[in-house]
Order: structure tokens, then C-alpha cells, then sequence
């Protein structure tokens, strides 16, 4: 296929697209810079309600489960013969299936894609526990005649290229997630919270995987160690952990240095990104890649601080000096104390993160998938 040769793609995944998780947001990042560069986009995903994405085919009635520390849903199945029209009637080019996939769904979509169709995986998940380990195993064995079509796979970092080799034995090559650089350099700093005051910011899910309580425990001894006076900390997000964290936050005394915000769409996260001076994701697991730590380096953040672990590690490149353990309360503290006093060294870890992200610009990601989908379709029966 010519470079300038139209191709049309077709996204599958078992979960809709309503969530605002990793997934989904690679696949819409994706598709709307394909679809920029001319390129027919579809989606072909679980139970989904949004009206604002065109070409999304909504295939299957979902379910709500939880799965590596997070909510998610997962296809009842769906029809074969839904399936078989519509790969008919769209002919695509390309099935790019997220991964680990439902037999049940993403299975039987490429068990009936044509043969001069390519088909490509992204491997996205690193497991929280033991449990969702042997859960991938056990999969391997439901969908590995699947797995022997595929053309190629990629897995979005070191971590889950590991993952994927050990649990299910996978070769993939690594293509990191792509994110709109451009989309998060366009935010604004929030007026009320652009003071005299240092802002450290959180943004993720409250649940225990992703470590806000932790934070808030090393907030606490960085306030009673007398190295925060001047600053609030901003909480961003909602989940089943609020209550607890709220009931931490009153009976530490500390209502008036923490802000809960709530719930970010994707229009205000630029703007609180852009307002950190350091911005806290201390995540303990799980973690594959680490999407909002490349949103919060784009958007203007003075510094991104992680939870020492494999995806985050990937995105931070082994910089220990942001990289926390967030069970050690102490450490953690003098790592924030440390990035709140030294102004040479958050610009210099600045200048160092921002040159990173470079790499998971959305054209720099979309093209390299462009040239593998071209490749594998070129070597399809036509």
C-alpha cells in the first residue's frame, strides 16, 4: 500500500467506550488522528452509549466487573452473524484488537475477519495481583487459535511486553501509547489556585490502586514536619475510596489545605494539570504505561512524581529523584519536600520530562502504526 493510500481500520474492543480509562483513550486518540490524515475509522466495541464518536458499532450487551484494580465491563457476547455483516458490508483493511481480549468477543470478530484483512494487537496490561496473572493464563488457553492470526502484535511498553511473554506467551514489539502533546499544551492555569501557594495535584481514580491515600498520608507528615506551609494539595477525581478519603482528610485536620475537586472531563484536565507545581500520581501497581503522567508533562505541570513502578518507570525513565515508594511514608515526604524547595532541580527535571514525551506524540505513535498496518496489509492475499 502507497503512503498516501487510504486505509480503512477498524478498532476492536470488548469494553465500550464510555469509560475515560487507558483503552479507550488510546483507541479515540488514535482514530482521530487517523481520521485526520484521511483515513476511515471504526470502532467496533461493547456496549457503548455515546453519540459523539462517529462509526462506533455497538455489538454486545456488557457487564460490570472488576479486574486489576479496576471497573470495567465485559461483552455477554454477540451474534456471530451481526459480526459476519459487518465485516462484510465494511471490508476493512485493518482489525487493530485491544488486548487481552474476550473470546467471546474480540475472539469471534477475528476468527471472521477475511482473509486479505491484517490483523493487529496492542497488549496493554501489567496485573495488579497474583489473581489477574493466572486470570491472563487461563486465558491464553481460550483464545490461543485466535492468537495464531494475528499479524503482528505491540505492547505499549517494557512492562507489558514482559507480561504478555511470560503470561501468554506473546512476541510483540513495543509501540508506546500516543497521546495529543498539542491538545494538553493549550491549557490554562485555574485563577482561584494561581497564588502565592504551591499546588500539588493528584488525578486518578479513588480507588486503593492508585495511591491517594497514600499521598494524603505523606501530605499529612509534610505538613506536620513544617515543610508545607505554603502550599494545597488538589485531589482530581471520584471512585469508590472517596468517603475514606474524605474521613482522612477531616480527621487529620486538614480541610483547609485539601481540595476536593471531583471529577475531571477531558476539556478541564489541561487547565488543573497546567496549575501543578508538582503534580502526584503514586500509583502501587498495575500500571502498564502511565498515560496521565505523559497529559500532566504536556500540560505545563512543573514536575510529575510517580509511583515507583514498571509502567510508570517506563514513562519516567528510571529518574529516581521523581519515582516514590508509596508505602514509605518518609521517603516520600522528602521527595516532595525536596521538589518544593529546589527550583533548579524541578527545572531540570522539567526540561528532562518534556523532552521524553516527545516520543509518545500522537503523529510519532499514529505513524509508526500506519507503516505496521500497511506492511502486514501488503503481505495479505489480496
Amino acid at each position: 500500500m502507497a503512503r498516501s493510500t487510504v486505509v480503512k481500520i477498524g478498532f476492536v474492543l470488548d469494553d465500550g467506550l464510555d469509560p475515560p480509562d487507558g483503552v479507550q483513550q488510546y483507541v479515540l486518540t488514535l482514530g482521530r488522528w487517523f481520521v485526520k490524515q484521511g483515513h476511515d475509522v471504526h470502532y467496533l466495541v461493547g456496549q457503548t452509549s455515546r453519540s459523539d464518536i462517529p462509526q462506533v458499532h455497538s455489538l454486545a450487551k456488557n457487564v460490570k466487573v472488576s479486574f486489576n484494580g479496576n471497573k470495567m465491563t465485559i461483552p455477554l457476547g454477540v451474534s456471530v452473524n451481526k459480526i459476519r455483516q459487518i465485516l462484510k458490508d465494511q471490508q476493512f483493511d485493518v482489525l487493530h484488537v485491544q488486548m487481552p481480549y474476550s473470546p467471546q468477543f474480540a475472539g469471534r470478530v477475528i476468527a471472521a475477519a477475511d482473509d486479505s484483512t491484517a490483523v493487529i494487537g496492542t497488549f496493554h496490561i501489567l496485573p495488579y495481583g497474583r489473581l489477574q496473572a493466572w486470570g491472563a493464563k487461563i486465558l491464553k488457553l481460550l483464545i490461543n487459535k485466535s492468537l495464531q492470526r494475528f499479524d503482528a502484535i505491540v505492547a505499549v511498553s517494557g512492562a507489558a511486553q514482559e507480561f504478555a511473554s511470560k503470561a501468554m506467551n506473546i512476541d510483540s514489539t513495543i509501540v508506546p501509547n500516543a497521546v495529543d502533546l498539542a491538545n494538553f499544551k493549550a491549557g490554562k492555569k485555574i485563577d482561584k489556585y494561581d497564588d502565592s501557594k504551591q499546588n500539588i495535584i493528584f488525578l486518578g481514580r479513588l480507588v486503593e490502586r492508585k495511591g491517594c491515600m497514600q499521598l494524603l498520608k505523606a501530605y499529612e507528615l509534610l505538613r506536620n514536619q513544617g515543610n508545607a506551609n505554603d502550599t494545597r494539595l488538589i485531589i482530581a477525581g471520584d471512585g469508590p475510596d472517596r468517603t475514606k478519603i474524605e474521613n482522612f482528610i477531616k480527621q487529620n485536620n486538614l480541610t483547609d489545605h485539601v481540595v476536593m475537586v471531583g471529577w475531571l472531563s477531558e476539556d478541564e484536565k489541561p487547565d488543573y494539570l497546567k496549575t501543578a507545581d508538582i503534580a502526584v500520581m503514586p500509583s502501587l501497581s498495575g500500571e502498564s504505561f502511565g498515560i496521565v503522567l505523559v497529559e500532566a508533562i504536556a500540560s505545563g505541570a512543573g514536575v510529575v512524581v510517580g509511583g515507583d513502578n514498571p509502567g510508570y518507570r517506563f514513562v519516567l525513565i528510571n529518574e529516581s529523584r521523581v519515582l516514590v515508594d508509596p508505602y514509605n511514608t518518609q521517603s516520600f515526604v522528602d521527595t516532595l519536600a525536596k521538589l518544593l524547595t529546589d527550583k533548579q532541580l524541578k527545572k531540570t527535571l522539567n526540561i528532562s520530562q518534556n523532552k521524553r514525551i516527545t516520543e509518545f506524540d500522537v503523529p510519532i505513535i499514529g505513524d509508526k502504526l500506519l507503516k505496521i498496518y500497511k506492511d502486514k496489509k501488503a503481505n495479505r492475499p489480496s
